[in-house]
């Protein structure tokens, strides 16, 4: 970060769900910092009460890689996820202002209580630092899918057009059930005899094992490759994006959702019903704005990709240089 001196220190706080760790490390390094990463866990009742009790928080915290809490305390904290907002919102008062924290996501309390809330529209949150997004915040661009495709040039051999498969797991919005599979399979089926093509299907680690399990043998049906955890080798997941033509990604996850709009490739969200909340607004923006097709939509259209990263990073830089220089360590 040019407007930053060469030596700050950095925290990027994660609560152990993956999609929270990921757009900690993907805003540090827009940020152009080198942070320590932390994978907070916290014992009741800090636990179940965050981000509201303070009362000898850090009593009640530890680094899941046995590093303790404590001072020195950072120059600027990044967190994402209830859990992590505990310790980014700690962190200012530890520090008396003299940490910038910045939280990803609604915190689930006042935004004033951190310098910088990122948060999508659909948490529909208010306030003078406030930065909104339409998705989750992710690194991919031009160069990230180009390194995918380098580094998983087999990929680029399956028969075109190639379709990446992107599959979570129910949640309490959308259920991944035994109808939503069958319709899945049942489209499938349909554009295979339609267009050839192969599938590129990776799984979440969220996904049940069984699920796995039966959908690794349902897609033997079809070209193309599968890939649900470490057994299957190295994550194929950037080279999975970098050499797609198309992409059908589950709704269930906000993170999966909008790194698929990321790449500026067409992308359908599969659904075999209406989706409620929150996670139906997010799909209603991204439609509406051009990223996400339609159900039967044209797969040869094309739309500007989703990337708030960049934009993001440079209004958090605008906050920063704003903020009182006596209550920042330089």
């Amino acid at each position: 970060m040019s407007s930053y001196p060469s030596n700050l220190t950095c925290w990027a706080i994660g609560d152990g769900a993956a999609g929270n760790h990921r757009q900690v490390l993907a805003l540090a390094d827009a940020l152009q910092l080198v942070p320590r990463v932390i994978d907070l866990r916290l014992r009741q009742p800090w636990d179940a009460l965050a981000p509201h009790l303070q009362l000898a928080a850090r009593s009640g915290m530890q680094d899941r890689s046995g590093q303790p809490i404590a001072p020195p305390w950072p120059d600027i904290a990044i967190g994402c996820g209830r859990r992590a907002a505990l310790l980014t919102r700690c962190l200012r008062g530890w520090s008396a202002g003299r940490c910038f924290s910045v939280q990803i996501l609604d915190p689930r309390i006042a935004p004033r209580h951190f310098d910088v809330v990122v948060a999508p529209s659909h948490d529909r949150l208010v306030g003078g630092n406030v930065i909104e997004t339409v998705g989750a915040l992710n690194p991919i661009d031009d160069d990230w899918l180009e390194r995918g495709r380098q580094h998983f040039p087999a990929l680029s051999v399956l028969p075109a057009p190639r379709t990446a498969i992107l599959i979570g797991a129910s949640n309490a919005s959308v259920p991944l059930d035994e109808d939503w599979f069958e319709a899945l399979f049942e489209r499938l089926g349909r554009q295979h005899a339609q267009t050839g093509g192969s599938y590129l299907v990776s799984t979440s680690r969220r996904t049940p094992a069984a699920r796995r399990a039966q959908l690794r043998q349902q897609f033997t049906r079809w070209p193309g490759m599968f890939w649900a955890g470490p057994d299957d080798g190295e994550n194929p997941y950037a080279g999975i994006l970098g050499w797609a033509d198309r992409i059908i990604v589950s709704p269930d996850s906000v993170n999966m959702v909008s790194e698929a709009c990321a790449t500026g490739k067409p992308v359908h969200a599969f659904t075999v019903a209406a989706l409620r909340g929150k996670l139906a607004a997010f799909h209603e923006a991204l439609c509406a704005a051009g990223h996400l097709l339609p159900p039967h939509a044209d797969t040869a259209a094309t739309h500007a990709p989703l990337r708030e990263l960049p934009d993001v990073a440079a209004r958090i830089r605008a906050i920063w240089n704003a903020k009182d220089p006596d209550c920042r360590r330089t």
